[in-house]
């Protein structure tokens, strides 16, 4: 009768947490430590509400607390490793999530973690295995489509991206990290004014986030008429290699040095003045920001 009582109230606590209620699924979590104070899967589950706290050193600290009993309990791993990606500790997040894959090889989130941290790094070419890594687990996940959409997007692969964008699309289940995803991705192809579409649904669905907010805006300013004139010439840039951007920016610098510091002049001031409009025209006067 004590594991049926136990289970009922684990199964509470994961119930309310995907409520996202979670000071009370930590309420019945601590009633669960209370009962079974030795039970890993009990401090396992405390690290993971609050994880989605963002309570990232108690996040931590239960984890330790569940790995010391049990050194591989799974979901202890999962959260020791989403602690460290979340805090940038870079390090500590590859050595973590290497033996969180030797534990658990079939969890895909793992290699869309990497897949992130190789994108922000500007190492798109490691990022493309890792995301075709969890693909390979779970190959219709609009998520990790949306992520190899954008991937593709930074190694220029603006078709292969354009046709994973389909995909995850046909997929999508009105998720905010899809559409924040593609948005990034349609950013990379130059098509701005999708980007606005995809980040306007992502703020929608998750409208206190700061990122997804400040893509919008830049979406939004990119779709201003001024800008987009500034903008025009590097519609062809995306179309050539990068050796040959360097050469024509050479060869630009020195026989037309005045119309390129001309063409920065404007950009930069372009920038600001579009910067302003948008802000004005979503915020009002007087307000910095949501």
């Amino acid at each position: 009768m004590e594991n049926i009582h136990d289970y009922t109230a684990y199964a509470k606590a994961q119930q309310l947490i995907e409520w996202r209620r979670y000071k009370e699924a930590l309420q019945e979590a601590e009633q669960l430590l209370r009962q079974e104070p030795e039970d890993p899967d009990v401090f396992a589950l405390i690290s993971q509400i609050h994880l989605f706290m963002n309570e990232y050193d108690k996040a931590l600290y239960w984890s330790n607390q569940a790995l010391s009993r049990e050194p591989e309990q799974q979901l202890a791993w999962f959260v020791r490793v989403s602690v460290y990606y979340a805090t940038d500790k870079d390090r500590a997040f590859q050595e973590a999530v290497q033996e969180a894959l030797r534990i658990d090889p079939y969890e895909p989130h793992y290699y869309y973690l990497q897949a992130n941290m190789y994108n922000t790094k500007g190492r798109p070419n490691q990022a493309k295995t890792a995301i075709s890594h969890a693909l390979e687990l779970r190959p219709e996940s609009p998520l990790y489509l949306a992520l190899l959409s954008y991937t593709e997007a930074l190694l220029r692969n603006y078709e292969d991206s354009a046709s994973l964008e389909r995909v995850a699309l046909n997929n999508n289940m009105e998720s905010c990290e899809v559409y924040f995803f593609l948005g990034m991705a349609a950013g990379q192809r130059g098509e701005y004014k999708l980007k606005e579409t995809y980040m306007r649904n992502a703020v929608r669905l998750d409208p206190d986030d700061k990122q997804y907010q400040n893509e919008y805006l830049e979406a939004l300013q990119h779709n201003q008429i001024l800008f987009k004139i500034i903008l025009w010439p590097i519609k062809f840039l995306r179309k050539m290699k990068a050796w040959q951007i360097l050469l024509t920016w050479m060869v630009a610098v020195l026989l037309f040095r005045p119309l390129v510091i001309l063409f920065i002049v404007l950009y930069v001031l372009s920038h600001w003045v579009t910067k302003a409009i948008v802000h004005v025209k979503v915020f009002g006067w007087g307000r910095r920001g949501v």
